[in-house]
């Protein structure tokens, strides 16, 4: 088989492409780098690009070649450091690897950085793949994304790994394509909005939950092609789901195929070692300092909006990415040039991200994932901020949770971790996550880290899930926790649903999806979720009780509802709360429905307000308050004369 270097200028990359990779604003460089199938003078074939300028020489090696290089040697671009060659005849599905020979005389194979699909594992060459033969059926989806205004819509985000969600009988994974119609049905029966999918680019140890990747443009091969991973994200858009992506651009592993000393050097990681190793996860930073590492990792996520059409990326360990010490323990401290602990270019990297992605795809979701107080996460970066629209609020999680494994005799002297969100909850604009970070290595399921007996259990699961969805901000929930998975994940074997077929796990999954329901309707929930305007304490203060009760509020006048949550076992009756306004209220939502699981113990009859002012409201009313329980009332309307929930 021959080669054509020379003769075929042609399908080197343009100056100007080379010049804006070099410069770190080549945000489509998955165009010119990578295996790509080409014609060029009536010769149908592949055309490869890599860079790798410290290389002695590059050759492109695979079965078709008996994986020696020697017939394939790829032409250097001059100083460019960018390798390139063009293999007619070469066609879709065929493996290779890049055969690099180092400044130290060693020969290393390498898989392609931007290859588009990956060997199933444990092999691990690259292969080349065509992006370009799928039928997309989502352009409703797209165009009414460009016209809705994101943070005034209900946001559920239901988390999903897909290896374990569900397994066939003989434990094999699903294809992204036989998991579609089930995980679609399924979102939408729950009245989720949004996936977000774990572990969808190539990375080589399942246990590492795709946070370890060695193939950034390659879809996880595991569960299918990507042309079945397409049309996992044509259905939910179809169905009016958005998808979301985990992306890990602070670190990546350092097996030996991925970009670890790509080149026989240091060169998407940083040359200085303290600078580039993660101890503590065993793998290697990346190199915000290089140009070509910024063309990079941007190019990324604009290839998963634009190849793919997802919606967004929940961006992994910003943390350890804009503070140089974060979950980094050192014998000696890192600085900055001035002194300080931050990651300068990882914040201007993230910065510039955020721009890009915004200028091309305005409604993008750009959520962060940052566990410090560091402000202006989701402010512009005009004014110093990292440009996210979504932060997740990782102290709420640690708070709440905290507080519920507490016995309810100890909740009034932490009353405290119920109420300090507030505080803060209207600083970024904020999702409130229960992830897989909070139900694997020993921490317990959601269900199985509440207090009491069984019946308590699945109460206070019922409450925390109320509290869930009435506190600003969007909402995350991790597969599993809707039907009270009992059992930590295991993130080898499917969840278990055999417990649908015991009746409290069934009423927890009922109860899920009527509160989800339930939220979706309600606008007061989520209209100014991101605003003081939309929140309004009645009484924060009954530590004693372990009782709290707040508004949400609307933008109408009159859109509101009222919340009170009971975190003690005790119920009460003839409970006074202030209101706002004359007239008669109905409980319109109660987590103590027997239908639930619950004890009954509920307002059946619209509640005659008093004009007595109480809580700094004018007027009040007496209420049932159920044990372990979460009421919401709203004001009787002709249009709204009962329970919206039976």
């Amino acid at each position: 088989m021959s080669t054509i270097i020379d003769q075929l200028q042609e399908i080197y990359p343009s100056d100007f492409d080379l010049y804006l990779f070099h410069e770190g604003t080549l945000y489509e460089s998955y165009k010119m780098l990578g295996a790509h199938i080409v014609t060029t003078l009536g010769n149908e074939g592949v055309r490869f690009t890599v860079w790798a300028p410290h290389a002695k020489q590059v050759s492109v090696v695979g079965n078709f070649n008996n994986w020696d290089g020697k017939d394939h040697e790829m032409k250097r671009i001059e100083r460019s450091g960018i390798w390139v060659l063009f293999v007619p005849g070469l066609q879709e599905g065929e493996l290779y690897k890049y055969e690099i020979h180092t400044p130290g005389n060693k020969r290393i194979l390498k898989a392609d950085p931007y290859a588009f699909y990956s060997e199933v594992r444990p092999n691990t060459a690259s292969v080349i793949k065509r992006l370009d033969n799928f039928e997309w059926q989502d352009s409703k989806w797209i165009a009414d994304r460009k016209k809705e205004n994101i943070y005034q819509k209900p946001m559920s985000i239901y988390e999903v790994h897909p290896g374990t969600w569900k397994q066939k009988e003989d434990g094999e994974f699903y294809s992204y394509r036989e998991l579609a119609d089930r995980l679609v049905e399924y979102v939408i029966d729950n009245s989720f909005t949004h996936i977000e999918i774990m572990a969808i680019m190539e990375h080589p140890f399942d246990k590492s939950w795709g946070y370890q990747v060695t193939g950034y443009y390659s879809v996880n091969s595991r569960y299918g092609s990507p042309e079945d991973f397409k049309y996992l994200i044509n259905l939910c858009h179809q169905k009016g789901i958005g998808v979301i992506l985990d992306w890990v651009p602070a670190h990546f592993c350092k097996d030996a195929h991925g970009l670890s000393r790509f080149d026989g050097t240091p060169l998407y990681e940083p040359i200085d070692y303290t600078r580039a190793d993660r101890p503590l996860w065993g793998t290697y930073n990346f190199d915000f300092t290089k140009p070509e590492v910024i063309s990079f990792l941007i190019s990324n996520v604009m290839f998963w909006m634009d190849v793919y059409h997802i919606d967004g990326v929940r961006v992994d360990a910003v943390s350890s990415m804009v503070y140089l010490n974060h979950d980094n323990p050192l014998p000696v401290k890192l600085k900055n040039q001035f002194g300080g602990e931050e990651n300068l270019e990882a914040i201007q990297f993230l910065q510039k991200l955020n721009e890009v992605v915004f200028k091309k795809y305005p409604n993008a979701l750009m959520m962060a994932e940052e566990a410090t107080d560091r402000p202006l996460i989701t402010s512009p970066t005009d004014i110093g901020g990292l440009g996210f629209n979504y932060k997740w609020n990782m102290g709420w999680t640690n708070d709440i949770l905290r507080y519920m494994k507490l016995e309810t005799n100890e909740r009034p002297y932490h009353h405290n971790l119920l109420t300090f969100s507030f505080f803060y909850a209207f600083s970024e604009n904020f999702v409130l996550p229960f992830s897989h970070d909070e139900v694997v290595h020993g921490k317990k399921s959601l269900l199985n880290k509440m207090p009491g007996d069984y019946w308590q259990k699945f109460a206070n699961l019922r409450l925390l899930f109320g509290y869930f969805m009435t506190h600003p901000g969007k909402k995350l929930l991790f597969m599993g926790g809707e039907f009270g998975q009992f059992i930590e994940w295991k993130d080898e074997e499917q969840l278990d649903w055999l417990l649908l077929e015991y009746e409290s796990h069934e009423k927890m999954a009922y109860y899920f999806r009527t509160l989800q329901d339930f939220y979706s309707q309600t606008s007061s929930l989520w209209r100014l979720d991101h605003v003081q305007e939309g929140f309004e304490w009645i009484d924060p203060n009954n530590s004693e009780q372990s009782i709290i009760t707040f508004m949400r509020k609307g933008k109408r006048k009159g859109d509101y509802c009222i919340v009170v949550c009971n975190f003690s076992a005790q119920a009460h009756a003839h409970y006074q709360i202030g209101v706002p306004s004359q007239g008669k209220y109905i409980e319109v939502f109660s987590s103590d429905s027997a239908a639930f699981g619950g004890s009954g113990q509920i307002n059946e009859e619209p509640i005659n307000v008093n004009k007595i002012p109480y809580h700094n409201q004018p007027y009040s009313m007496e209420i049932t308050v159920p044990p372990l329980g979460i009421s919401i009332f709203m004001k009787q309307t002709k249009k709204r004369r009962g329970r919206v929930t039976e």
